[in-house]
C-alpha cells in the first residue's frame, strides 16, 4: 500500500473527526488580548483553557520586558547551537536563579519542554537500563520512554503496590544486565489534577535503589509554599532526582529547565541531542524568563491569587454535586456522563449560549461513556467569573440528565 493511502484510510482517533470539529471542537482560534474574556469566532467568551496561572502572559512588567529583550536583541541572537556559539551570560544567569530557586545545585536551559523531556530520556538511559514510569504520563514521556532501546515497565497510576512489583522485576533484570532504573512520574498530572504520590515514589529508595526524575510542568510555580513545585508542596524536594518544568505553563512563554546534581545536569549539557543540534533559545525569550522568575520570587500574591480562584471553583462546583475526581492543583476536571454527541452539544451550549469556553476531553483520553470539561483557573480570573461559570455548568448539567443534548434540541 502506498504510505499517503494509508493516512488517507486511518486518520487517527482524533484525526477521524476533524471534518466537523476542525475550528470549533480542535484548533479553534481564541483572539485578542490573553485575558479571562477572549473572542471566539466573533463573541467574547469566559475563557478556562490557558494555562497562563499566574496572569503573567499580559503583566505589564512581563510584557515591558519582552518588548526591551526582543528591542535590544532581536530575535536571532544568539546565533547557532549553545555548546558552538549560541552560549551567553543571560542564559547562564536564567540557569542559576532557577536552580536556586528549585533548590538543586545545577539547571539546563532547554528550547522546549515535550522536546526536553524526550531528548532527557533519551540522554540518560541506554539499552541496559531499565525505566519505570507512571501509566498517567504525559505524551512527551511515552514518547521518550517508546524511544528506549531497552525494557520499560509501567506501573498503575499513582499505585504504590504496583510500582514496588514493577521495581522488583527492573531490580531483578538490571542485577543481569549491570544497568540502572530510571522511575518517572509527574508532579500534577495535567488532565486528573492529582499529584504525583512523591513520597510514596521516594519511600521506595530503602528497598530499592533507581533515581527519580519528575515532570512538574503544572506544578512549577502553583505548588509549594514559594512555587517550587510539587516536590516542595510535599516536603520531598530533596529526594527529586532531577526536576523539570516547561515555561509553558506558569510562566506563561516559551522554554524548559531540568534542575539537578551539578555531574548529571553537565552530562546532560554535553550529551542531549535535542540541545546539541538545535539553535540557543533566542535572547528575548531568556530576557522574558528571568523576569517572570523574579516575579515568582517577589510577588507571592500572585499564587494566592490563583489559589483563591481555585478554591472557590473547586468548592462551588462540588456543593452543586459536580465530580472533580481526585484534583488537588488548580487543574479542574469535571466529569459528566455521556458520549461523544452529548460533549459536541454541550460544548456547543456553554460556548454559544453560555459564553463559556473550556477544554472538552472524551474517549480515548478518558473511557468511553465519560466526558471531562478541564478548567483552568488563573490569577486574573474574578469571583464573579466563577459564579458566572458554576451557573452555566449546573444548567448544562440538568439538560444532560433531561436527555436534551441526545435529542439535539440545544440551539443558539
Amino acid at each position: 500500500m502506498d504510505l499517503f493511502e494509508k493516512i488517507a484510510s486511518n486518520r487517527g482517533p482524533l484525526g477521524s473527526h476533524s471534518h466537523y470539529a476542525h475550528g470549533y471542537f480542535t484548533f479553534p482560534k481564541l483572539e485578542g488580548e490573553i485575558k479571562p474574556r477572549m473572542i471566539f469566532r466573533g463573541k467574547e467568551v469566559l475563557t478556562w483553557s490557558l494555562n497562563n496561572y499566574l496572569g503573567l502572559a499580559n503583566h505589564p512588567e512581563v510584557r515591558q520586558a519582552d518588548i526591551d529583550g526582543a528591542t535590544e536583541f532581536g530575535m536571532a541572537l544568539p546565533m547557532g547551537a549553545r555548546i558552538m556559539s549560541g552560549n551567553s551570560n543571560l542564559h547562564e544567569q536564567l540557569e542559576n536563579e532557577l536552580a536556586e530557586f528549585v533548590m538543586k545545585p545545577d539547571c539546563l536551559l532547554l528550547n522546549f519542554g515535550y522536546q526536553g523531556v524526550v531528548s532527557i530520556i533519551d540522554a540518560l538511559v541506554g539499552r541496559h537500563d531499565v525505566i519505570v514510569y507512571d501509566a498517567e504520563s504525559h505524551a512527551c514521556i511515552i514518547d521518550g520512554v517508546r524511544l528506549h532501546q531497552g525494557k520499560r515497565f509501567v506501573y498503575t497510576h499513582n499505585d504504590m503496590e504496583s510500582l514496588e512489583k514493577q521495581l522488583q522485576r527492573a531490580t531483578r533484570l538490571t542485577a543481569e544486565t549491570g544497568g540502572g532504573i530510571l522511575v518517572i512520574t509527574e508532579g500534577v498530572f495535567g488532565m486528573s489534577g492529582n499529584m504525583g504520590d512523591l513520597k510514596g515514589v521516594l519511600a521506595m529508595k530503602e528497598k530499592y535503589e533507581f533515581r527519580l526524575f519528575v515532570d512538574d510542568a503544572h506544578g512549577f510555580g502553583t505548588m509549594g509554599q514559594t512555587g517550587a513545585g510539587t516536590g516542595e508542596e510535599q516536603g520531598v524536594q530533596d529526594g527529586i532526582d532531577l526536576y523539570f518544568s516547561t515555561f509553558a505553563k506558569s510562566m506563561a512563554s516559551i522554554g524548559a529547565f531540568v534542575a539537578g546534581p551539578e555531574s548529571v545536569i553537565e552530562y546532560l549539557r554535553y550529551n542531549m541531542r535535542s540541545q546539541i543540534f538545535a539553535k540557543s533559545l533566542p535572547m528575548p525569550l531568556v530576557v522574558g524568563a528571568l523576569k517572570r522568575l523574579e516575579l515568582l520570587r517577589t510577588q507571592p500574591e500572585l499564587k494566592d491569587n490563583l489559589w483563591t480562584i481555585v478554591r472557590a471553583l473547586q468548592s462551588g462546583l462540588r456543593e452543586k454535586g459536580f465530580n472533580l475526581g481526585t484534583t488537588k492543583s488548580p487543574v479542574t476536571p469535571v466529569f459528566l456522563n455521556g458520549e461523544i454527541p452529548d460533549a459536541t452539544q454541550i460544548t456547543f451550549d456553554l460556548r454559544e449560549n453560555h459564553g463559556i469556553f473550556c477544554s472538552i476531553v472524551v474517549y480515548p483520553v478518558v473511557p468511553k461513556g465519560v466526558i471531562m470539561l478541564r478548567l483552568i483557573p488563573t490569577a486574573v480570573h474574578t469571583l464573579e467569573d466563577v459564579r458566572e461559570t458554576i451557573t452555566a455548568f449546573e444548567a448544562v448539567a440538568e439538560k444532560l440528565d433531561k436527555g436534551l443534548y441526545s435529542k439535539n434540541t440545544v440551539s443558539v
